[in-house]
């Protein structure tokens, strides 16, 4: 048989079975049973109400009758709340007790942490931080990516209000301080609405956020957290970038031959290493810097004795894991984390640290240089008579603690700086102060007068 006969009759073998199997599959078709139609989905009707959304609840929710009020009114009432002593228990304690507009927004004297409380003599839970140059603060969040262009880096725990990072808005914020009983110490949202009703200023909340504004103490109190948040962005008081080091980088200023040494030791990676969270240089995008990265992270701090809550030696203040912020309990690696601030106005500052422990800048640039080759300087010693490092941590979370430059040389090693390099770090960080910041108060004057009876 040649080869065409041959593929001919394959080929009509195979058609043949094609047209057996399609019968087939036609014929388990028809009788298979047909599937009653599935049941229509509910056709919404106009009584259906949609879920109602988050947003709403809030005092700037844009709602029909809704007054809403202007970025003007919102900066005045949030000015007069700060500065209104008659918000607190004892009718005396403000926002600007503890965040001075004449210390840089920050604490007003040299005392480890703020007297507040009902009977205005109760510890504050730490050091007050500065309230400048933190407009674009985010929220806390574990995982922060820099915003150039680069997506690979995780720099880890970032951001957030308040040392532990806790708050994650200005209006949070404002709310702790309040509502804490070390400090402004209401016992409650109502109680703060009810002093705002009483206030001189009471009529103007009414006519920012609608007369019926004190029915709901919640919205009310929701409403005051706006006003501060919304004074809190003027630029004026909170980042006016007047410095001598803003007038330099706009070119209108030179720098100091002891201030431009001071500058090289603060970004050079093997001696102070300052800029690698306190970031000196404009943006990519122009911005003049903010002199932190807001990062979360854990330099092992001395403890700080003087303090009343330190007196029972199992207490540890160990930051974003507690115990004061709660949600990060079960998170061990983030103990003694703490939020990285801002050095803008770091030479108006009297305690440093989140502890207050240190109260010279001289002393906090020679701890960063000598923790490690010096412990005994900065720490105490136990029972045994040994130096007890990183005292303020448990030594179950001292793998946290950062050993990057200067930081990681062996006891009894090279400082990365000598006195005369920390007292030119000390010099540049002069001119990271403002100029409305030049009229206040000598901080040394005001250390020697914290430490007379």
């Amino acid at each position: 048989m040649s080869r065409l006969p041959r593929r001919a009759a394959l080929l009509a073998a195979a058609a043949l079975l094609v047209a057996l199997l399609g019968g087939c599959e036609r014929a388990a078709t028809a009788s298979a049973p047909v599937p009653a139609p599935a049941e229509a989905a509910p056709v919404p009707t106009a009584s259906t109400e949609p879920a109602h959304p988050a947003y709403l609840d809030a005092p700037y929710a844009v709602l029909p009758g809704r007054k809403q009020p202007t970025p003007a009114q919102l900066g005045e009432l949030g000015r007069r709340i700060f500065f209104d002593g008659s918000l607190s228990a004892s009718g005396k304690a403000s926002c600007a007790s503890c965040h001075d507009p004449q210390h840089a927004w920050g604490p007003p004297n040299a005392l480890s942490v703020q007297l507040a409380g009902p009977d205005g003599r109760t510890e504050g839970p730490r050091a007050v931080p500065s309230l400048r140059y933190l407009q674009t603060l985010t929220a806390f969040t574990e995982h922060h990516h820099d915003n150039d262009g680069d997506d690979s880096v995780d720099a880890g725990p970032t951001g957030g209000r308040m040392w532990d990072g806790r708050a994650g808005s200005a209006h949070e914020q404002a709310a702790l301080p309040l509502l804490s009983p070390a400090e402004m110490a209401n016992a409650s949202v109502e109680d703060v609405v009810r002093k705002l009703e009483r206030t001189a200023y009471a009529g103007d909340m009414r006519a920012a956020f609608g007369d019926e504004v004190f029915a709901d103490p919640k919205m009310a109190f929701r409403a005051a957290g706006l006003a501060l948040e919304a004074f809190q962005q003027s630029p004026t008081d909170f980042y006016p970038f007047s410095s001598k080091y803003d007038a330099a980088l706009r070119g209108k200023a030179a720098l100091s031959p002891a201030e431009m040494r001071g500058l090289a030791l603060f970004n050079a990676e093997d001696k102070g290493n300052c800029a690698s969270c306190h970031i000196s240089e404009r943006t990519p995008d122009g911005a003049f810097p903010l002199f932190s990265d807001f990062g979360q992270i854990a330099l092992g701090v001395p403890r700080n004795r003087k303090l009343a809550a330190n007196a029972d030696p199992d207490y540890h203040d160990m930051g974003v894991c507690g115990p004061i912020r709660t949600d990060m309990k079960d998170h061990p690696e983030y103990c003694g984390l703490f939020r990285t601030p801002s050095l803008r106005n770091v030479a108006v500052r009297q305690s440093f640290f989140h502890n207050g422990v240190f109260h010279s800048l001289e002393e906090v640039i020679r701890f960063y240089a000598q923790r490690d080759t010096a412990p005994q300087r900065w720490y105490a010693r136990g029972k045994d008579g040994k130096v007890q490092p990183y005292d303020d941590l448990p030594a179950q979370y001292h793998a946290n603690i950062n050993t990057d430059p200067p930081f990681g040389q062996k006891p009894g090693g090279k400082p990365a700086l000598s006195e005369a390099e920390i007292r030119d770090v000390a010099t540049f960080l002069r001119t990271l102060t403002d100029a409305d910041q030049h009229d206040a108060p000598d901080p040394g004057a005001l250390r020697t007068a914290a430490r007379k009876p």
